[in-house]
């Protein structure tokens, strides 16, 4: 099952519509902390709708607690507007896990270093463009492996 993985998340009307995004699709939701708001908080629950409950959430106090719970480091694909390599380049295995930044910070330097080759972004061809919200790209992103799932 495709696991979705946001790297400290701040706006939680995104991590609601990513949440509903999961329960959608049956895929698995972690977040590691620090996040930038409470669970509780109404944003993120009317983002989730009626959803939240059916959510597979898994929390992580840190990125070293999360990667304890990694089975396999080659399943880890970074997402990312600071990679060179497209994400229809990458072949997502069953069970991969797609790793987005913070919408303000992104990924940090450190992760870019250690897993550079498992870094790869949607492209962009607008003459301004920074990134896109963070929701929209877990979608693109979680249906295409779910799409090379299928064939």
């Amino acid at each position: 099952m495709l696991n979705i993985v946001l790297f400290q998340p701040e706006i939680p009307q995104n991590t609601g519509t990513i949440a509903r995004l999961c329960v959608c699709n049956d895929l698995y939701l972690h977040l590691i902390h620090p996040i930038g708001f409470s669970l509780a908080q109404k944003q993120l629950l009317r983002a989730g709708m009626d959803y939240w409950e059916q959510v597979k959430l898994y929390e992580h106090r840190s990125w070293e607690y999360f990667l304890d719970s990694v089975p396999d480091k080659d399943l880890l694909f970074f997402l990312s507007s600071k990679s060179s390599k497209n994400y229809w380049e990458a072949r997502f295995p069953k069970n991969a896990y797609l790793v987005f930044g913070s919408e303000t910070h992104g990924l940090p330097q450190s992760l870019h270093q250690e897993y550079g080759d498992k870094f790869y972004t949607l492209p962009m061809y607008g003459n301004y463009q920074r990134c896109l919200n963070l929701s929209n790209s877990v979608s693109i992103a979680a249906y295409e492996a779910l799409r090379q799932y299928n064939h």
